[in-house]
């Protein structure tokens, strides 16, 4: 990424919303927009989990990898980066540009399987960018509690969606995750906020898996005005 020239870098963007139109085409529940994530939305999905702890970041949906260069260019070495796609095309593409990360084509919503081989390892936060929106509650309900059966209690999974509310049902948040909500993203193409999901320390607790603003607003904030 680092050293290319404007006009490169406008020409692989060229490239990227062909492939991905392409892929909206054929798969258009599974690629859920016809255009990959704007960069102001990038950064604010790689600022929710940095500082990122110790382990892992296994990103879901990587598409052609805007936020998988959002999270390097925050810190992340790219040794601890586990990419799940389902496209071949776009593995392809993520191979070639973001080696050493492991990429792994498969089903993002079977992580068990997806991720079999890093049986073991420490998995510190799941970043998604799949349209959780197009498919059923019970399916992302069982999503996220994969992930954080993988992840543990310290575990943070992080979902941007283009609607308004949770893209995890609120009756699956209740006394189990804390959500919260971050500030519209607008200039991404259509607008989008990222939502932070945690483990909730105190479940059972009645209201306290508050759906409410993200303790990192600010930052995505920032993120966001820095991509106009």
């Amino acid at each position: 990424m680092q050293g290319q020239t404007p006009d490169g870098k406008h020409r692989r963007g060229l490239a990227d919303g062909a492939h991905f139109f392409r892929s909206f085409v054929t798969a258009p529940r599974l690629t859920g927009a016809v255009a990959p994530s704007g960069r102001a939305l990038a950064r604010a999905m790689a600022m929710a989990i940095t500082p990122a702890p110790h382990g892992l970041i296994v990103e879901l949906g990587p598409g052609t990898g805007p936020v998988t260069e959002s999270l390097i260019e925050a810190g992340v070495a790219r040794e601890r980066l586990v990419l799940i796609e389902y496209d071949s095309e776009f593995c392809s593409i993520l191979k070639q540009r973001f080696a050493p990360a492991r990429i792994v084509q498969g089903d993002a919503y079977d992580l068990a399987v997806a991720l079999a081989e890093f049986a073991g390892e420490p998995i510190a936060a799941v970043v998604s960018s799949l349209p959780l929106l197009n498919q059923p509650p019970a399916r992302r309900e069982k999503l996220i509690g994969d992930a954080f059966s993988l992840m543990g209690r310290a575990g943070v999974f992080v979902q941007f969606t283009y609607g308004f509310g949770s893209p995890i049902p609120r009756e699956v948040c209740a006394n189990r995750y804390s959500a919260h909500r971050g500030r519209p993203i607008w200039r991404n193409l259509p607008p989008a906020r990222v939502w932070t999901y945690r483990l909730d320390v105190d479940a059972g607790g009645g209201e306290s898996a508050v759906l409410g603003r993200a303790a990192n607003e600010s930052g995505e904030a920032q993120g966001a005005a820095e991509g106009r």
